[in-house]
């Protein structure tokens, strides 16, 4: 909660936040569960104190008490009721109640009077809180007055002044007051952001009441065909359409997660060096769904996650594929190394532990052939990478006969000056001194750019950015599993245990914090059943000729400033043309989607942004192609109807909104979750490495 500023300056009544907080789930308890509610709510009361007195000596003030009232509030309604309904309804009214004094401290913080400012007649000129600009009557914004000019206009000595024109069109003198818009933009600066509200807080706490309007259920897999192992986790998804006090949305977002069904982790089956065995790989996957008790049409949503090494395999495109048609409905085909490192980061918990200990927290994710690298802060990524450093990069069996070299290790045997095929005996001295130069590697980029030889030759991605400093260190993938726990370990002919010895040594050698993360082996296969979804708005349009799954498409952000929206309709075909040769995208040929963040709701705007979207894809629109749009704001349903109205665009439209995305994302669309108007997205970043054999 940094984000706050000297939490020192709040004053709150905590015991009478608290009480609220008990009158609140009392209240709905006598409503739903009447013949026990006095013996629930004095339950929940005894255990409500209990927990916050186990942390009384932490909180050294009133902000850090109000949070901790936040955070255990949840835990222990969980003591006296079961999810479901009743208990997500108390963890709403609450988060919502919690929200107004966390915003309090906030202003409180900024130093905000809650004082009603008077709304009585300022003079321009009589008051330092007073002065005048012109005023664009298009776009809505303020342009100061040269000093000149402006004693003309006070002492009335230039009746037929001229007024300057923008947007096309002649400006107007408007009177302002200084006092009040220095308010409005410091309550604009102090309002919550996603991160500083008590849902966050609180983890989530909506999850499927009986509104089908508010929420929705979906059933996902995570499917993770890795360089060391396979599996599987199936989950159960409830997203909750999202609240605001002050701007309503139709975006769905994830709100809880629960694990239906975790497969066994079996070691993944390969041909050759060089080809996986996909027919051992879907008969695995096959039986993991029947275990479950599920078919493929009741996936709703999912991924395939094809990592590390195995990314690398000449048919991994084919594996995804199959994959990706026998297993459900939607199943995304991911991979890349940014990408990955999101999802481990997110599947392990790290995340959310961001948010409960105000942490910044780097987790590394290691598996076979790759360490996927991840800094966190505050509920949100800030940056990845990766490196090839892994377990199983490395094949030696118990006589130290080498049965696999993976291209890094070629790399790396190479600096060293060693010469082994596979079939060669390795001597032990000579694995420890691999084992060695890939952990140093590895912690290396883990406090900095990559420096040595060694380091950048095996670096698949950019360095970190290290802007902000790290507070812990947490490791996820199956090294992480003997990082954690040395005395259980299994052995699986490869480097994998003493590599993670090896980093842990380093680890306490530089002084680095390590923590344990919720999910370590599993990860990333959770991450990509549960994590790698974005759901778009409501108020999506689309036509029933359109055939999904759409999969792979390339976003094409056009950049429009607010300031230029009036001009739309003469630039946006050199804006689109631009955007499409950055990415060497030709029109009519290849698919892409266009990507709108700046915000263009007034009827006028839109109908010239149809005109002007028709004559910038010609030769898409003679082709009857597919013309994919998404806001970043709500409004699509609008829009495709506008279009439709204004053009000769009609059965071969789509358009979503409320969606997060860059320059760099590809995305996958899947069926609707209800009812034609809410759609699956899996933002992600496809990337396989060209160095396939």
């Amino acid at each position: 909660m940094d984000d706050f500023g000297d939490t020192n300056l709040v004053k709150l009544n905590t015991e009478e936040i608290k009480s609220n907080m008990i009158f609140i789930v009392a209240r709905v308890l006598d409503t739903t569960h009447p013949d026990e509610a006095t013996k629930m709510a004095n339950a929940f009361l005894k255990e409500y104190n209990k927990r916050l007195e186990e942390h009384v000596s932490e909180d050294k003030n009133d902000f850090d008490k109000l949070v901790r009232i936040i955070n255990v509030f949840k835990p222990t309604l969980e003591t006296i009721l079961e999810s479901g309904a009743d208990f997500y309804t108390i963890c709403d009214i609450a988060s919502i109640s919690f929200d107004v004094f966390l915003s309090s401290a906030k202003r409180q913080m900024a130093g905000i009077s809650l004082k009603k400012v008077s709304d009585g007649p300022v003079l321009p000129g009589s008051s330092s809180e007073s002065d005048i600009k012109y005023y664009c009557t298009v776009c809505k914004e303020f342009s100061d007055i040269p000093d000149v000019e402006k004693t003309k206009i006070l002492n009335n000595e230039d009746e037929d002044l001229a007024l300057p024109k923008h947007c096309d069109s002649e400006m107007v003198i408007q009177i302002i007051n200084i006092k009040k818009v220095h308010q409005f933009d410091k309550e604009t600066q102090t309002r919550l952001k996603p991160h500083e509200r008590a849902s966050y807080l609180m983890g989530a706490s909506g999850s499927g009441g009986s509104n089908d309007s508010e929420y929705l259920k979906v059933t996902s897999v995570g499917i993770d065909i890795g360089s060391s192992t396979s599996h599987l986790v199936f989950s159960k998804l409830t997203l909750r359409r999202e609240h605001g006090f002050i701007n309503m949305t139709n975006r769905f977002n994830l709100v809880k997660r629960e694990i239906i069904y975790e497969s066994e982790i079996i070691l993944t089956p390969l041909l050759d060096r060089f080809t996986i065995d996909i027919d051992a790989v879907v008969n695995f996957c096959k039986k993991a769904y029947e275990k479950a008790g599920l078919k493929p049409d009741d996936i709703d949503t999912g991924a395939v996650i094809v990592t590390g090494e195995t990314a690398k395999k000449q048919n991994a495109d084919e594996i995804v594929e199959r994959l990706s048609s026998e297993s459900g409905k939607f199943v995304s085909a991911t991979a890349g190394p940014n990408f990955e490192s999101v999802l481990g980061a997110m599947g392990s918990g790290i995340v959310d532990q961001t948010v409960l200990q105000e942490k910044t927290i780097m987790n590394v994710d290691i598996g076979g052939g790759t360490s996927n690298i991840a800094i966190a802060t505050k509920g949100d990524i800030h940056s990845t990478s990766c490196i090839n450093v892994g377990g199983r990069l490395l094949g030696i069996k118990p006589d130290n006969e080498i049965w696999r070299i993976d291209e890094p290790t070629e790399f790396l045997m190479k600096e060293l000056g060693m010469k082994y095929t596979l079939g060669d005996i390795i001597s032990d001295i000579d694995v420890k001194k691999i084992v060695n130069e890939y952990a140093k590697a590895l912690v290396e980029v883990m406090i900095g750019s990559a420096k040595s030889a060694i380091a950048k030759g095996i670096m698949m991605t950019d360095d970190l950015d290290f802007s902000m400093p790290i507070d812990n260190y947490s490791f996820s993938g199956g090294v992480a599993e003997v990082i954690y726990n040395e005395n259980d370990i299994v052995e699986y002919n490869d480097i994998g245990v003493l590599l993670a010895k090896e980093i842990k040594r380093l680890m306490k050698k530089e002084g680095l914090t390590l923590i344990e993360p919720e999910n370590k082996i599993r990860a990333t296969v959770i991450g990509a059943g549960a994590f790698s979804l974005s759901v778009s708005g409501s108020t999506c349009y689309y036509e029933e000729s359109v055939i999904l799954p759409i999969l792979n498409v390339p976003v094409v952000p056009v950049n429009i400033e607010q300031s230029e929206l009036h001009l739309i309709d003469k630039k946006l075909k050199e804006v689109i043309n631009l955007a499409l040769n950055n990415l060497d995208l030709v029109e009519g040929e290849d698919r892409f989607v266009l990507y709108f963040k700046t915000p263009f709701m007034r009827a006028q705007i839109m109908e010239k942004f149809a005109s002007a979207i028709e004559d910038a894809l010609p030769n898409s629109v003679a082709k009857k192609k597919l013309i994919l749009i998404i806001l970043a704001f709500d409004g699509a349903k609008v829009l495709g109807i506008t279009i439709r109205e204004n053009t000769t665009i009609k059965s071969n439209l789509f358009c979503l909104d409320e969606l997060d995305l860059e320059a760099g994302d590809w995305i996958d669309i899947g069926e609707s979750l209800k009812t034609g108007d809410v759609f699956p997205v899996t933002v992600k970043s496809l990337v396989f490495s060209k160095n396939k054999k």
